[in-house]
């Protein structure tokens, strides 16, 4: 495990809600499952500007891949499943998304293409800023595992670019509402 790792996991088990939601998607034991997005890059820009750690924090991000049935039905069973799980667990609610459906609706509702994903940590990597790309699950003995296609350098370097794989015109959008939270970040555009 990297420096970098290792500092993320200290600040990741610090977090108040992560940790009994990671233990209960554990426990649901959906096929290839991480928490990613904000439930993971914000806990460490709070740590690092002296915020409480879950500041700014509206949900968590489950990813699963199950490609056996992409139907919405199915994904909805998966999600009223979770829910149980999830209740009261936490003051953010928890959205449980199928990674092998999102090319079914992304283009709708954001406007550009997508194209299917063959697992949940490929999707890490279409994340608008390598800052944003970081998904982690627990293993068994509780250890934060951590997947991160661009490394953590821009996620401790307090740094907001744009994903060089995936140029989108709503990164200047998304920039200024990350700075609103966390003024210290310096974007590159």
């Amino acid at each position: 495990m990297s420096t970098l790792e290792t500092r993320l996991e200290a600040i990741l088990l610090e977090a108040p809600g992560l940790m009994p939601v990671l233990r209960a998607a554990r426990a649901l034991a959906l096929p290839d499952w991480l928490i990613f997005s904000g439930a993971i890059y914000q806990p460490v820009w709070n740590k690092l500007t002296g915020r409480p750690l879950d500041h700014g924090l509206k949900d968590y991000d489950l990813a699963y891949f199950d490609a056996s049935d992409v139907s919405y039905e199915a994904e909805n069973a998966v999600i009223k499943r979770a829910a149980a799980s999830f209740e009261g667990l936490t003051a953010a609610p928890v959205e449980v998304r199928n990674q092998a459906r999102i090319h079914l609706w992304f283009e709708n509702r954001f406007g550009e293409a997508y194209a299917p994903l063959r697992c949940s940590a490929e999707a890490l990597t279409r994340f608008v800023s390598p800052a944003f790309c970081v998904g982690v699950r627990l293993s068994p003995e509780d250890r934060v595992q951590v997947l991160a296609p661009f490394g953590l350098e821009d996620l401790f370097a307090l740094r907001l670019r744009p994903n060089p794989n995936r140029p989108t015109a709503g990164f200047a959008r998304i920039a200024e509402g990350v700075r609103r939270r966390w003024p210290e970040l310096s974007v590159e555009s």
